[in-house]
């Protein structure tokens, strides 16, 4: 092969890297998915395999999900930002309808479909990345702020109304980090954020269990058996990890001490299981991921690639930040889950399909690397 065809072929192929890491990252939260549920998936539903299977059904999905989006060329999504938008707001709003949306907890967040249960809000953030890097590709010389935000502002008050605190939040992240990107003036973005602040105070103030979080997250020994517990076990189950781990399956917090083992807390789990070493492996993986989406961003071909590349890295990084920060006691409870390695089959689906897109943008790099 000719040294021209051999570049070619090289900066036309997916960024390998990533593709690894994402794999690593699945596979790794199956194990620690069977491992921290599956005593409790016995004692409450009697069989030990049950959240195996359909983290498995999922994962298997997802991935064939991701193949499917790392093969189809990324501009395909910029021709359904209509439909996808008007999608995603169809089923933020099926989702608060009585006897349509599954409320568990006391929230309404999920629609059952052929036996599972689908998460619109975790779609929404994928659907909103997709119109914004779209809008604002378009619209480089005069970004308008209004717009955008009226069409975000919807998204995320359908997400609280569920209520979906974190999810809003996160959401609300991801649009000023691709605003602000974009070149948005600061001081616009400043003023969205300050008249957004007594919004947010009566959301938590008004909220029982919000302003317990946030007390717990202050002081979570004041009330060790109520707002506390979850981050006390938490801490317990870090403590007894240390350096080494105590093995693979042997952890003690995962045995109704620590609520959401496998979902919320699973990071707990790894703590405590595979100790410091496993922290930091899984650490690393998703600093890689995030490296490289950024990588992937300045180096898209086209502003839409570029943006879409950066809204999906913000969209898992962000998320593991926020899971990562909750179990270690950096931030308040907000019950989110791990990116690619928690239960979960919305977030696994969108996780591995944003995965996708970055893979296949990573393909189509510019031959220059250049600015957003």
């Amino acid at each position: 092969m000719s040294p021209l065809k051999e570049r070619v072929k090289k900066e036309n192929a997916i960024d390998s890297v990533l593709l690894w890491c994402v794999l690593i990252l699945v596979v790794f939260g199956i194990v620690m998915v069977f491992s921290s549920s599956s005593i409790y998936a016995s004692e409450k539903l009697g069989d030990d395999y049950h959240f195996l299977k359909k983290q498995l059904v999922i994962a298997l999905l997802g991935i064939t999900l991701m193949v499917a989006a790392a093969l189809a060329n990324y501009q395909l999504w910029s021709k359904l930002v209509l439909p996808i938008l008007i999608g995603s707001f169809l089923s933020l709003i099926l989702v608060l309808v009585p006897g349509v949306g599954n409320e568990v907890s006391g929230s309404s967040r999920w629609l059952k479909f052929a036996g599972f249960s689908l998460q619109p809000a975790e779609f929404a953030k994928l659907a909103l990345i997709i119109y914004l890097a779209y809008s604002l590709s378009k619209k480089q010389q005069n970004i308008r702020f209004l717009p955008k935000a009226v069409v975000s502002g919807v998204f995320i008050s359908l997400i609280i109304a569920q209520p979906d605190f974190g999810t809003a939040m996160i959401l609300a992240a991801i649009v000023l980090a691709l605003l602000f990107a974009a070149g948005l003036k600061l001081r616009h973005l400043l003023s969205g954020v300050l008249l957004s602040l007594p919004a947010i105070y009566l959301l938590i103030i008004r909220a029982d269990y919000r302003k317990k979080r946030i007390l717990a997250f202050l002081n979570p020994w004041k009330d060790p058996t109520n707002s506390g517990f979850q981050i006390i076990q938490s801490f317990l189950a870090f403590g007894s990890g240390g350096l080494w781990g105590m093995g693979l399956g042997r952890g003690r917090q995962k045995l109704f001490y620590l609520p959401d083992a496998h979902t919320d807390f699973i990071f707990s789990v790894i703590g405590e299981e595979l100790g410091f070493l496993g922290v930091v492996v899984v650490l690393t993986l998703f600093l890689i991921v995030v490296l490289r989406g950024i990588k992937i961003s300045l180096n898209a071909p086209d502003l839409f690639g570029s943006y879409l590349a950066l809204g999906i890295t913000l969209m898992i990084g962000l998320q593991a930040v926020v899971n990562i920060g909750v179990s270690i006691g950096l931030l308040p409870t907000k019950g989110l889950t791990l990116p690619f390695i928690s239960y979960g089959g919305s977030s696994l689906l969108v996780s591995l399909i944003g995965a996708g897109i970055l893979l296949n943008i990573s393909s189509r790099r510019a031959s220059k690397t250049r600015k957003l």
